[in-house]
């Protein structure tokens, strides 16, 4: 059952490539106000789902909904969405205002009428003053402000954004999603946002959509799918995480999880006895002394990256990433080390 406060439903979607499915039975919503992101590595489907949405590819099976109206069958310039591309797409010949007024004025709006749109959207995104600058007069930051207006000026019910901020430096990168972030939330502005990058994922997202192979793996918001993967995969995708195959033993009086000989309690949560994989974030272990803690072990590597310093442990359970953002001084390769952790802080996956 649909409703006008949908911004965007999937009904069991499927694109096919000739003998090739690129999309395979996808259904999700997206209510209005909310910025859901559609994660996943290259060739996942994160961006021919994308284009479903935008018109840009035909759907082989299932239903397109915006704004509780079937738009399956309508071409891109009938279903009231306006896409962010990676490029930018900034026509570089036009100076900022002009770039903006380009889709009003294709739609016969009146030009004074464009241009006090356009000035207005410039305005709140921090570009007043820049109307007749150039794009390749910007920074990047900027030329995807600029890419953010053009779009608003239409003011779609579903604005698209395509990998926006992969051609940004780390740095940049961080500010501008925060902008979008913050603008999407002023505006609610309901948003379908594609992108590879899981920490961008995380900091920008209601809900997160992880597609692999054509499919939605897990779906939910940043924190549960980060806490609480359902699978090796998602662990092993949404952040960094440790993985270790062993066998879980269950009795009366708790649950412990073994692996190279060496056995750890654990907090089992009515998982059955039998073959697992343990998921444990490299944040969530620490480096104690050797003869101390839970899994005895080597340090093969250390980094001081600032904020934190990063180890490589080789252990009974392979090699172990550890973060320790309270080191004051690394420790020496190949120093023996034990490695501790809370019962309650790993995550049990069945094999």
């Amino acid at each position: 059952m649909t409703s006008p406060t949908d911004g965007v439903v999937f009904e069991s979607v499927t694109k096919r490539y000739g003998d090739v499915t690129a999309v395979d039975d996808v259904s999700f919503r997206v209510a209005q106000g909310e910025l859901v992101t559609l994660l996943g590595p290259s060739g996942c489907g994160k961006t021919t789902t994308l284009r479903m949405v935008a018109g840009l590819e035909s759907v082989s099976s299932g239903r397109v909904l915006i704004g509780g109206t079937d738009v399956t069958l309508r071409a891109a310039n009938e279903r009231d969405v306006s896409m962010v591309f990676q490029s930018y797409a900034l026509f570089p010949h036009m100076n900022v205002l002009d770039n903006v007024c380009y889709g009003p004025l294709s739609m016969r709006m009146e030009r004074a009428k464009a241009r006090e749109i356009a000035h207005g959207k410039l305005a709140m995104l921090g570009l007043a003053g820049l109307e007749r600058r150039l794009p390749s007069e910007l920074s990047g930051g900027q030329q995807q402000r600029v890419a953010v207006a053009r779009s608003l000026v239409l003011e779609p019910k579903v604005l698209l954004f395509d990998e926006p901020l992969s051609n940004l430096d780390a740095k940049l990168r961080r500010r501008v999603r925060q902008e979008i972030r913050e603008l999407q939330q002023k505006l609610a502005l309901t948003v379908l946002y594609v992108t590879h990058d899981q920490e961008e994922a995380l900091a920008v997202s209601d809900h997160i959509i992880v597609m692999d192979g054509g499919r939605i793996a897990q779906q939910g918001t940043p924190h549960d799918l980060y806490e609480s993967p359902a699978s090796r995969f998602l662990a092993d995708f949404i952040g960094d995480a440790n993985l270790v195959d062993g066998e879980l033993a269950v009795t009366a009086s708790g649950a412990s999880f073994g692996a190279g000989g060496v056995s750890a309690p654990v907090r089992a949560d009515g998982m059955a006895a039998g073959p697992a994989t343990l998921a444990v974030r490299p944040h969530r272990l620490r480096l104690v002394d050797a003869g101390r803690g839970l899994v005895p072990g080597t340090c093969k590597r250390a980094a001081y990256l600032g904020s934190r310093a990063e180890y490589v442990v080789e252990s009974p359970w392979g090699e172990l990433l550890v973060f320790d953002a309270d080191a004051l001084t690394l420790r020496g390769r190949d120093e023996p080390v034990g490695v501790d952790f809370d019962p309650g802080a790993v995550i049990l996956l069945a094999r």
